[in-house]
């Protein structure tokens, strides 16, 4: 894994790739790499113009990009089952999906379903729609791998089951250190019951992109409508930040690497964790806790309405 490089990723010619949040920062750097490695890229964005937009600076880069660009709000649960029917009815199989998308430290709102928007957008938006797509992962050609994108930020994230949604106390910070530590709870007991069902041909993996430049930091602040501190996160990406370019590469890694194995968390080795090429890591205790991974999957089913079928599949 030393040094890995996009250039080390293997040929994808002839698989399907599924990426959300791809029209910006590493859903975007991860798209081009997976065109420029020949698979076909469903570019799944909750703005089909703004993902029509990247698109068209992929193919600057990769003109004979394969890219299909389709509307998946995960802030809607009917948009991200009508995304997964859409996909159903025009592909035999899903090769990799990329649960990348997500918002950051953001002023409470809710989703359409009335669920805190990093809670819901974050991970059960994902959860959703990684169940809709089962049968497509398990249709591959080979193994197929979900990647769900988490954060250092777990390491502060605690799962508050009597306030989920955070309606009696909202702290920005702690609200997405919540999702982000659910991530890795989904990612890991996905990856038991996979293996649980005699489904080694679909793995799960998690990964996170450490310190990167992109767009992710800034949503916050311009909601707030804080100036200063939109500023001052210009200051620190430019100083500290990892490119884009670099900060998907974890992903990328988890998603090709041929050492990769079910469960495995894959981050950049350098200072803090946060920069450098893609080794895996350790995370925290919290997050393989298996009593709290298996009453958050209750609990995502119930609020989401969606079952995974391992039997019928």
């Amino acid at each position: 894994m030393t040094g890995w490089t996009i250039e080390d990723m293997p040929p994808l010619r002839g698989r399907t790739v599924v990426v959300t949040g791809a029209n910006s920062g590493l859903g975007l750097e991860g798209s081009k790499a997976f065109a420029r490695r020949g698979a076909t890229v469903v570019m799944a964005c909750r703005s089909v113009e703004r993902g029509e937009s990247a698109a068209t600076e992929i193919r600057e880069a990769v003109p004979n990009a394969t890219l299909d660009v389709r509307e998946c709000d995960l802030a809607d649960l009917s948009n991200v089952a009508a995304f997964a029917d859409g996909l159903r009815d025009d592909y035999d199989a899903v090769d990799i999906l990329c649960n990348n998308a997500g918002v950051m430290a953001i002023p409470r709102s809710e989703t359409a379903d009335g669920f805190e928007t990093q809670f819901g957008v974050n991970h059960l938006g994902h959860f959703a729609l990684t169940g809709h797509l089962l049968d497509l992962l398990r249709a591959a050609d080979g193994e197929s791998r979900i990647v769900t994108q988490s954060s250092g930020a777990h390491e502060m994230g605690e799962i508050d089951f009597d306030d989920l949604q955070r309606e009696r106390s909202y702290g920005k910070w702690s609200a997405y250190g919540q999702s982000k530590l659910a991530n890795l709870l989904f990612a890991y007991e996905l990856q038991r019951r996979l293996g649980n069902h005699g489904w080694d041909d679909v793995i799960s993996v998690a990964c996170h992109p450490g310190y990167a430049d992109t767009d992710l930091q800034f949503r916050g602040p311009r909601e707030m409508g804080s100036t200063l501190r939109t500023a001052a996160m210009g200051v620190a990406n430019a100083v500290f930040a990892q490119s884009a370019e670099q900060g998907a590469l974890p992903m990328l890694y988890a998603a090709t690497a041929d050492d990769v194995i079910g469960g495995e968390y894959v981050g950049p080795g350098g200072l803090f964790d946060m920069r450098g090429a893609p080794e895996f890591q350790q995370s925290n205790a919290a997050s393989r806790d298996e009593e709290t991974a298996e009453r958050l999957w209750a609990v995502s089913t119930d609020l989401t309405g969606v079952e995974y079928d391992f039997e019928s599949v």
